[in-house]
């Protein structure tokens, strides 16, 4: 069972630094009036309404119905979606994909890629942050080390994210 553990209230209360160290990459983007953005992972919506600010038409899609469902109270003029980046379905429907702070919750980088190319228009962009090797890497290996010490089984795979280098 997949369980949606995300609040929403608390991301925004005590997490928010997350949207805002995101403004640099919509900069980076630099979505165009009309342009048809996607934004995966987008959260309580706050980077998708930045988005529209500038002209873009967005749709936030989040795996999170709680995320979702914050979004839509704050930006009920936007369109958010609750959906799973693996699972896209859109064909050459956006000149730009956006992604912030999402892609390393992502265990099948290659299936979210291809999601992610196939919803691009031909000659369209992708821009994306999201940790990369060694984020969390002192935190996970002294869970690990407490685990060991507690006798408790920890693996590799029980770790919810997937920090790939740049290799």
């Amino acid at each position: 069972m997949n369980t949606d553990r995300w609040n929403a209230s608390l991301y925004d209360e005590k997490h928010s630094f997350v949207s805002r160290y995101g403004g640099d990459i919509v900069d980076l983007l630099d979505p165009q009036q009309g342009e048809c953005i996607l934004d995966l992972g987008c959260g309580t919506g706050d980077l998708a309404y930045q988005l529209y600010k500038k002209g873009a038409n967005v749709i936030g899609v989040d795996k999170s119905e709680n995320m979702v469902m914050e979004a839509k109270k704050k930006y009920p003029e936007r369109s958010f979606l609750v959906g799973d980046v693996t699972e896209l379905s859109y064909h050459e429907e956006f000149d730009a994909v956006f992604s912030n702070a999402t892609l390393h919750w992502i265990k099948t980088p290659e299936k979210a890629l291809q999601r992610i190319a196939q919803s691009l228009k031909p000659g369209g962009r992708f821009v994306a942050e999201f940790g990369g090797k060694g984020n969390v890497q002192t935190i996970t290996n002294e869970i690990k080390h407490q685990c060991y010490l507690h006798h408790v089984t920890c693996t590799d795979e029980e770790f919810p994210w997937y920090y790939p280098s740049i290799g």
